[in-house]
């Protein structure tokens, strides 16, 4: 009996100090936080929801609600000026509209992408996703050499030499869009346009004919699937540890999965016909596979083919928000519709923005939607007005960069504007569009950003 008595005692003093140690690891935590209020506090930004999550509570809610996220930077950065303080937990993130810090930092290959972003994009849910490709790469050096690899498959010169294949997967919509026309019904242009761009790029990347227009392909779903765990692991921290996200996160990890190994196939059976010297589709699979050599593995291939498959699937919004052909329409159209419209920077040394002192180690946001929208850099902001870029009108200055700016900029930049020029002139050739009563202007937010209508329309062939 004693011994069992002796045994509660110290069991329960185990427990007890356990219990010191955890209330003890949280209030050096909480101190931790103060000091960080402290140390930036000096930064204008919006009262904290609370004192530990910060923002965090705000960016979350207006996600789930499925308004526009970029809506309420826009609205911080009108209150508080060009530098803005957004904190969640002990970490700061500043918000720039400052044209001149936009300059330095993008510009710069000092500045790398924030590490803690960027390393949730390395696996998604624990299933490796972009890996250390092109976009999640942090290290400049390692971003260098892969992106000599990537370049030569993108340059412009071996992009017309697959115009004829853009031409015949637009075809494929032009037919779509006739049999609609002919029968009086309705187009629903968003998810139209869409398959036809991933159509464009299964094709013209990897060789593969999916005719995503007139069939489904879980390749499609897949890739939607973890655009859209993409965001949520950005934004919610704690979002996998939620019990009601739990199916979600189980269908993001098969569409990873599904999309590594559909990729690893591909890879696989194209490095053989390469090496075997063997007839190989002109493709840009098959330009990353020269190029990259035999001391290249098809783990960095594959992360690579994800990373270019994701890059194109931004731009899809390129195609989707023009209404002319012109290129002063298409600027214009980035200005209010950025398909990608925000990128990051870590900054280790203090640096002063816009008179404000900032001490190293924050995430410097630039948002080139909020940019588009404010009335300091664009006059009557919300008005489309495409001869704002018109060469004889003022330049802005570091304010608009839907493709982002310096050396990593948008591999895709020129993919998807010869894409668009392809299908919308052909679009604007044969038909007339009008908009189905009841669609209206709003934008989802999914990471990237669509139109939440879906623009359904209704079609009628030029000639009538």
């Amino acid at each position: 009996m004693g011994a069992f008595y002796l045994f509660s005692y110290w069991f329960g003093f185990a427990i007890l100090c356990i219990l010191l140690l955890i209330a003890s690891a949280f209030l050096g935590y909480c101190l931790y936080v103060k000091y960080i209020h402290l140390k930036y506090d000096h930064i204008p930004g919006p009262p904290r929801d609370s004192f530990l999550f910060g923002h965090a509570p705000t960016m979350i809610e207006e996600t789930r609600s499925g308004r526009n996220l970029h809506d309420k930077f826009l609205q911080w950065s009108e209150m508080y000026g060009p530098v803005y303080r957004i904190n969640s937990l002990h970490m700061v993130i500043i918000g720039v509209t400052c044209p001149e810090a936009t300059k330095e930092i993008l510009m710069s290959p000092k500045y790398p992408k924030d590490k803690l972003l960027y390393a949730r994009l390395f696996n998604l849910f624990g299933v490796r996703f972009l890996g250390s490709g092109l976009v999640s790469a942090t290290n400049h050096e390692q971003w260098y050499k892969q992106r000599r690899i990537m370049d030569p498959a993108f340059s412009t010169l071996y992009l017309r030499g697959l115009m004829g294949t853009f031409n015949e997967r637009a075809e494929n919509l032009m037919d779509e869009l006739t049999k609609l026309a002919d029968s009086k019904k309705e187009a629903k242009m968003h998810q139209l346009l869409s398959r036809v761009t991933l159509d464009v790029i299964t094709k013209v990347a990897f060789g593969m004919d999916l005719d995503l227009v007139n069939n489904d392909s879980p390749f499609l779903k897949a890739i939607e699937t973890c655009l859209k765990g993409m965001v949520a692991n950005l934004r919610d921290l704690f979002f996998q540890y939620k019990q009601k996200n739990r199916p979600f996160i189980k269908e993001v990890r098969e569409a990873c999965q599904f999309l590594r190994t559909t990729g690893e196939d591909w890879i696989s059976k194209r490095r053989t016909a390469v090496q075997n010297g063997e007839d190989v589709p002109k493709d840009i699979l098959t330009q990353i596979i020269k190029s990259a050599g035999q001391g290249c593995d098809t783990n960095t291939i594959l992360q690579n083919c994800n990373t270019a498959l994701v890059i194109l699937q931004f731009l899809v919004s390129v195609t989707r928000g023009l209404r002319l052909f012109f290129l002063l329409v298409l600027k214009e159209t980035l200005r209010l519709y950025p398909s990608a419209p925000g990128l990051s920077r870590e900054v280790s040394s203090d640096i002063t923005i816009a008179g404000y002192d900032i001490p190293g180690g924050t995430i410097q946001m630039f948002d080139t939607y909020v940019n588009g929208r404010m009335d300091k850099f664009f006059k009557d902001p919300l008005t489309f007005d495409p001869d704002r870029f018109h060469p004889d009108a003022t330049k802005p200055y570091y304010c608009y960069f839907p493709f982002a700016l310096g050396a990593r900029s948008c591999l895709g930049q020129k993919f998807a504007q010869m894409e668009a020029k392809v299908v919308m002139a052909k679009l604007l050739q044969r038909f007339d569009f009008s908009l189905v009563p009841g669609q209206s202007f709003d934008i989802l937010d999914t990471g990237t950003l669509r139109p939440k209508s879906g623009v359904v329309c209704n079609i009628k062939h030029r000639d009538q």
